[in-house]
């Protein structure tokens, strides 16, 4: 049996998390919520890597360089990119591994250009609002679907 394995991939700004915005992203850091993720998969047996970018061109890449790797699900906060990136978009449609899209925030509680989503209608669910815990959530759900397919 191989290992199960998960990306996890941050979009631009989330670097700042702590610092940008606590109203709407809360307190808890990048680092923090890379470290409760990973602290989840390997009490789980998964293999989980992170992977943060401001630049739309290293997260296709990274998207990509799963077509060839062993990926099983991916979990995304694409952030600004969400309302924006049709190559992001692309790169997920091409290599074919399920996905959640997280939001930190409640972006349809927000300004009216933060409800569309390129990725939506092609990700297996949408967690959104739930702060740090939409990660853990969404991990939840990749483990369980993981180990039961």
């Amino acid at each position: 049996m191989s290992a199960k394995s998960i990306l996890v991939l941050h979009g631009p700004n989330l670097n700042l998390l702590g610092l940008r915005e606590p109203e709407h992203y809360g307190s808890d850091t990048l680092s923090s919520i890379n470290q409760t993720l990973t602290d989840i998969a390997t009490q789980a047996g998964i293999a989980l890597e992170t992977f943060q970018s401001n630049t739309e061109g290293d997260l296709v890449t990274k998207i990509q360089s799963i077509a060839t790797t062993k990926v099983d699900f991916v979990i995304i906060n694409p952030a600004a990119f969400t309302h924006t990136s049709v190559a992001m978009r692309d790169a997920l449609s091409a290599v074919k591994v399920p996905f959640i899209e997280v939001h930190l925030s409640n972006v349809y509680a927000r300004e009216a250009f933060r409800h569309h989503s390129y990725f939506t209608d092609i990700a297996v669910g949408v967690i959104s609002g739930l702060g740090a815990h939409g990660y853990t959530l969404a991990l939840d759900y990749a483990i369980r679907r993981i180990n039961h397919s």
